[in-house]
């Protein structure tokens, strides 16, 4: 993923397509272009425009994890014991090659790092640990937060009024 910014403008039509993808990006284009009032060939320029300009980083299908019996969700804290750039790089880059990391956030004050870890049971759980923290000598704490319900799951991103 690019670091540098790059600002894009975005009209009243760029965010309908934006909203309407968040809440189903699977769409056909004529579905997408009927549903924003757009012709097919407007939606489908406008979409390649965001997606290649990085607005839209990709599409995917959201799944069930209960349904798929992987349902241990944990939230985990990491601070390390040295915190130079290099040690933060280094752990940073571990983690984001676990699958089993679903988000990875260096975060400030309080502990180096928090992940959001999806796994199928406690002993799944216990050889994440294992993995990507008891190995590694840098890791001085880890505190995890064990989800027993989730209430609400919108990976959605807050768009600027539509009015």
């Amino acid at each position: 993923m690019n670091d540098s910014v790059t600002s894009i403008e975005l009209d009243a039509t760029d965010l309908r397509l934006l909203d309407l993808l968040q809440q189903d990006a699977s769409l056909s284009n004529q579905d997408l272009a009927q549903r924003a009032h757009v012709s097919p060939a407007t939606c489908l320029r406008r979409v390649k425009r965001l997606t290649d300009s990085g607005v839209i980083e990709r599409r995917v299908a959201l799944l069930s994890p209960e349904k798929l019996g992987v349902g241990l969700s944990a939230i985990v804290e990491i601070t390390l014991d040295r915190q130079g750039a290099e040690h933060l790089q280094a752990f940073e880059q571990r983690v984001l090659l676990d699958a089993a990391v679903q988000q990875c956030y260096r975060v400030a004050p309080g502990p180096d790092f928090v992940l959001i870890v999806q796994v199928a049971d406690m002993p799944a759980y216990h050889s994440l640990v294992q993995r990507l923290f008891t190995q590694d000598a840098n890791v001085r704490n880890v505190k995890s937060y064990f989800s027993v319900h989730r209430a609400k799951f919108e990976p959605r991103v807050m768009l600027p009024s539509l009015g």
